[in-house]
């Protein structure tokens, strides 16, 4: 039997800084998801984005897909959010844990997901920036 000792990481530094680069794009939407964002977007107009946003306790946060979330302050104001990494089942349904400190969600604020029938954690995730889609003025 043969053991097999690398020195010091050498072989595997550059195989973990490959999976750290930031340029992996994120995961495509399917048809469905594609189709529930372009109705939900409808007749808005994107705005600048920005990296923190007030949490408001009628706003509706909606997943979308595992890595975008879409956060309803109003009839006229909507947000995007693109998450940092993807957090698994949030496409089946699973519910979105987001820790925050202060009034606000901003970019970074970490997330899990969890499956609440089974306790089980099915991912974790940070919000990303968050972009305004608003409804044009009159």
């Amino acid at each position: 039997m043969r053991s097999w000792i690398l020195p010091s990481g050498i072989f595997l530094a550059p195989l973990l800084l490959a999976g750290c680069s930031g340029s992996q794009e994120p995961p495509k939407l399917t048809e469905k998801q594609t189709s529930e964002l372009e109705r939900a977007l409808a007749g808005k107009v994107p705005g600048e984005k920005t990296s923190c946003v007030n949490r408001v306790p009628q706003a509706n946060l909606t997943a979308i897909s595992n890595s975008v979330l879409l956060y309803r302050v109003s009839g006229r104001l909507v947000y995007r959010n693109d998450l940092i990494g993807s957090c698994a089942g949030l496409a089946r349904g699973d519910t979105l844990i987001i820790k925050t400190w202060g009034s606000q969600y901003c970019r970074g604020d970490l997330a899990t997901s969890a499956d609440l029938m089974t306790g089980m954690v099915t991912g974790n995730c940070a919000l990303g920036d968050f972009t305004p889609y608003r409804s044009p003025a009159k």
